[in-house]
């Protein structure tokens, strides 16, 4: 590998750009204007160097295998002593990427929201910073100073309804304002094949990972079930 871009894409001798599929970074500005680096950003990318810069990596594919920019999206396993390292799961278990998935790439995600999990308890890496912060969902106000961004929120589901195609988890009792969780038709064929009934999630406390937008306040829409996190059932 010749060239580590940031804490989650690397170069390799082929020319070859990857994208470490599942897990997301802080980000490098990178030139690109109108954005900052994250906290930590430069961390990341230093222990990405540590980890693979100039030895043999494999790839592994679990889903789609090439995003509109023309990168490998795949799994990393760079040589090790005894065996392979997984790139992916030591990033995230180190505290310095985040489980970041995709409805078309969806394979491995147990194992690195274990190593999260365990990397938030004991509050490595970004888990430190309040950049990260797991956000409360009954604070909307909050939230709708994250729109834009990805975020994970966690809460207590109020009500969950379909209404058409649509299911809602409603954290609040005031749709138009408070927090709300959206999973359209095509998440809910995902939902019914994987078994997950959205609709029993009343009462349940979640935490919710994705992109904040705003429609009738903040919202996250979740395109597939691994977005909802179950923390405990009523």
């Amino acid at each position: 590998m010749t060239e580590v871009v940031d804490g989650d894409t690397v170069l390799l001798e082929s020319g070859l750009s990857v994208r470490l599929i599942g897990t997301q970074s802080p980000k490098l500005a990178l030139g690109r204007p109108d954005m900052e680096d994250w906290p930590l950003a430069d961390e990341a990318k230093a222990a990405l160097q540590e980890l693979a810069l100039g030895k043999s990596v494999q790839l592994g594919y679990g889903g789609e295998e090439k995003d509109r920019y023309g990168r490998a999206l795949a799994h990393l396993f760079v040589e090790g002593a005894d065996e392979p390292v997984w790139a992916q799961y030591e990033m995230i278990s180190a505290g310095l990427a985040r489980v970041y998935s995709f409805p078309d790439n969806r394979r491995c995600l147990n194992q690195l929201f274990a190593g999260e999990a365990q990397a938030r308890a004991e509050r490595l890496g970004i888990w430190r910073d309040p950049y990260y912060s797991v956000r409360a969902a009954d604070r909307p106000d909050a939230l709708l100073g994250r729109v834009g961004d990805y975020e994970l929120v966690e809460g207590r589901v109020l009500l969950a309804d379909k209404s058409g195609s649509r299911v809602y988890l409603n954290f609040g009792r005031f749709w138009k304002e408070d927090f709300t969780a959206v999973i359209e038709a095509p998440a809910l064929r995902l939902f019914e094949r994987d078994g997950f009934d959205p609709l029993e999630l009343d009462g349940a406390l979640v935490r919710i990972r994705g992109w904040v937008d705003e429609r009738d306040g903040p919202r996250i829409e979740i395109t597939h079930p691994e977005q909802i996190e179950v923390v405990a059932r009523p």
